[in-house]
């Protein structure tokens, strides 16, 4: 399925706001609400890189560009 440069910042912000609960969980004695928040970040982080990847194969560049431009847009709008 194809991307647009949209819907991966849309999948890095996903990703972005799952990684901070698992930060924000960290220090909280809830193992199990911790360990939810961990997979899901997981998840999310392997489902934007594969798109990622397969963005970049199909605009033909290269893939490590693709990635700091999405990570700049993200960071450029908060």
């Amino acid at each position: 399925m194809a991307h647009t440069f949209e819907e991966l910042v849309e999948k890095q912000r996903a990703a972005d706001q799952a990684h901070a609960t698992v930060q924000a969980l960290r220090d909280h004695d809830d193992p199990p609400a911790y360990e939810t928040a961990w997979q899901a970040w997981r998840d999310l982080a392997q489902d934007v890189q594969a798109a990622i990847t397969q963005h970049a194969k199909e605009q033909s560049t290269m893939r490590a560009g693709v990635e700091l431009d999405v990570k700049k847009a993200v960071r450029h709008t908060e």
